[in-house]
């Protein structure tokens, strides 16, 4: 998600998850204004994804949008934790490990998560999220 993006607009993508009917991001935009970031997401995702399943007519994502912004980094963390989460909350796999279109594997890779992490039990993450 993050290459096609970040050639379009001045954005860090610090973690993202891409959904069937959603996706989460937090990202950290350089001069940039939000709703034109997200018209640009959304146009250039919609675009690439009717173009390889020909659904010319059908339309993927939601008008509007959900912001929050980041006040520590406990806060930060509480975010990355749900965005990652999200494909098991939603019931599309048991392990946050199993969704392929996540950034999760990069922090795992880099010693963020535990192997294991959300597949003992169900998280419970406090916080106000978008779906």
């Amino acid at each position: 998600m993050s290459r096609f993006i970040q050639d379009e607009i001045d954005i860090k993508i610090i973690s993202w998850v891409l959904l069937p009917d959603h996706f989460h991001l937090i990202i950290e935009p350089h001069n940039e204004n939000l709703s034109k970031i997200m018209k640009i997401i959304k146009l250039k995702y919609s675009y690439l994804y009717k173009k390889k399943y020909k659904l010319y007519e059908k339309t993927i994502w939601q008008k509007r949008f959900w912001d929050h912004i980041i006040r520590d980094e406990a806060d930060l963390n509480n975010q990355m934790d749900n965005i990652h989460y999200n494909p098991v909350k939603h019931g599309y796999v048991k392990r946050p490990f199993d969704w392929e279109y996540s950034s999760i594997h990069d922090y795992k890779k880099n010693g963020f998560y535990q192997r294991d992490w959300g597949e003992k039990e169900d998280l419970n993450i406090d916080g106000e999220f978008g779906e």
